[in-house]
């Protein structure tokens, strides 16, 4: 059991490390290349915090582990909502942004909500799959589209003192470095799901309890790192919209993106203790959050303990069935 848990915590750190460096290089190529900040905020961010989770879900799900690969993608959409954004506005009360409320929130319930439908048969198929990450592609554009036309001075000041693999280096080497930087994050990523899927269905199978609950606590929380140190960092900085766009694009492509992917490499099977509880929960979250953004455009600290508290009941919830 303790190689298991070695190979848990080992996988944990190669993919902090390996989302780390793709997001700097990536970032770093971005800028490199004069994309504006709204494409890398809603591209390449959102999709690097959430690289951990597609690696781990298609690996699990080719593995023939579908409560791994269904349980990360469920867990960390509720585990972003009720820990990081809990953790988060307790820390410092965050802002709301008009967009965020009015377009990219509203989406992120409806993929929940589809994925519910998707998988209400037990399984998402090629097809689903297709159509899940076709919809990804139309709002990525349609976002990207909205938010090129409303760029401010102070997303143009955010984007310019992005942290990259460069680290203010230019021309040639500043290429190198970013380009290498995410070669470095994908193996990384590769060599750090294949630890934690073998580490996870070890434990899962000696402790005797089912691949979904190991993939709806420790592989979900443990890929979603990089959004809770993102959330936090940013809400110290005072950087409120980055804070909470952060997991709200990660949730949207949790959804689309990951099932997505995973669903058109290997149908996804999906477990019926998901279905019947925790795909609940995922939607019960993302509604809740309407009424907590909208009373006055702002996450409390009375808010965040609110998302922290139900947190800790739907953790004490799979805690009961094992």
């Amino acid at each position: 059991m303790l190689v298991e848990w070695l190979l848990i915590l080992g996988g944990l750190a190669l993919l902090v490390g390996g989302g780390e460096a793709l997001v700097r290089g990536a970032s770093g190529i971005a800028l490199l290349a004069r994309l504006t900040p709204a494409v890398v905020g809603l591209t390449i961010v959102a999709a690097g915090t959430s690289m951990p989770e597609m690696v781990v879900s298609v690996l699990a799900s080719l593995r023939g582990n579908a409560g791994i690969a269904m349980g990360n993608v469920v867990g960390s959409n509720v585990f972003n909502i009720l820990a990081i954004l809990g953790i988060t506005a307790l820390i410092r009360p965050l802002k709301v942004l008009g967009n965020t409320f009015r377009m990219e929130a509203p989406v992120m319930l409806l993929a929940a909500m589809q994925l519910h439908l998707l998988s209400r048969d037990g399984l998402v198929d090629r097809l689903e799959g297709a159509f899940l990450l076709g919809a990804l592609v139309v709002f990525t554009g349609y976002a990207v589209w909205i938010a090129r036309r409303g760029v401010n001075q102070v997303e143009k000041d955010e984007y310019e003192s992005m942290e990259t693999a460069s680290f203010g280096r230019t021309g040639g080497a500043a290429w190198a470095f970013n380009v290498g930087a995410v070669l470095i994050g994908v193996a990384l990523l590769a060599g750090g799901s294949h630890m934690l899927v073998e580490g996870a269905v070890g434990v899962a199978q000696g402790f005797g309890v089912s691949d979904a609950i190991i993939g709806l606590t420790i592989v979900a929380a443990g890929t979603s790192t990089p959004e809770l140190i993102t959330s936090v960092m940013a809400a110290r900085r005072g950087n409120d919209d980055i804070a909470i766009t952060n997991i709200v694009g990660s949730n949207i492509f949790n959804v689309l993106g990951i099932v997505g992917v995973s669903s058109l490499v290997h149908p996804l099977i999906a477990p019926q203790e998901i279905l019947e509880r925790d795909n609940w929960w995922m939607l019960a979250a993302s509604l809740l959050l309407f009424p907590l953004m909208w009373t006055g455009m702002r996450l409390s600290r009375g808010e965040g303990a609110l998302l922290f508290a139900l947190f800790l009941i739907w953790m004490g919830s799979l805690l009961a069935t094992i």
